[in-house]
């Protein structure tokens, strides 16, 4: 597995340091189911407004659920076809749009399904294993794939599987696989006690 930690500008914990969103996945490695409930299981405890937890995950495995890994995997966009045909599992992680307890607006549902998802990720970096997000991806044929209800949103699609070497991918996406991780600095996105344009 290739390590890429970051260069912080101050310390920070190791399994946030070596999480980042490889493209190359080994296609021959499956991951058990023991495995991927801990992964769902991180997912659950992430904070929520009100506890509300309005996230969903649909999980496709190609190893137990081969045709609802091909649909969702049809729904991601071409140039994330490339890479992600490797990646044994494919999560589609999705918002529910109300609170549970009153239906009335979760205004918070997406930003509590991204700590889910970040959540996710942090116990697969953990356990050795390789995530990357993608945005790329059709919503809408996600929806009518799994017959989704009106009532969720579609926010990602989660690649996950375990790292392969980058000679594996085609020459643009191997010079990103390599090149080195990069953050704006500090100074650009955060404010101490006021906004700093």
């Amino acid at each position: 597995m290739q390590n890429k930690p970051a260069i912080s500008s101050t310390p920070i914990h190791d399994i946030l340091l070596n999480r980042w969103s490889p493209r190359s996945f080994a296609a021959d490695k499956s991951i058990d189911s023991q495995t991927l409930t801990a992964l769902l299981e991180a997912a659950r405890w992430a904070p929520s407004c009100f506890n509300d937890q309005p996230w969903r995950f649909l999980v496709c495995d190609r190893t137990t659920h081969l045709s609802a890994w091909e649909k969702l995997f049809s729904a991601l966009g071409e140039k994330n076809q490339i890479w992600a045909k490797n990646a044994p599992v494919l999560i589609l992680s999705l918002s529910m749009h109300d609170f549970g307890h009153n239906g009335k607006p979760n205004r918070w549902s997406g930003y509590d399904t991204g700590a889910a998802s970040i959540s996710l990720c942090l116990q697969a970096t953990a356990m050795g294993l390789a995530t990357h997000q993608m945005g790329g991806f059709d919503a809408d044929q996600c929806k009518q794939l799994f017959d989704l209800p009106d009532t969720c949103s579609p926010m990602s699609v989660i690649a996950v599987g375990y790292q392969a070497a980058a000679d594996q991918l085609p020459a643009d996406l191997k010079e990103t696989e390599l090149k080195a991780r990069a953050r704006k600095p500090l100074s650009e996105c955060f404010y101490l006690g006021s906004w700093e344009a």
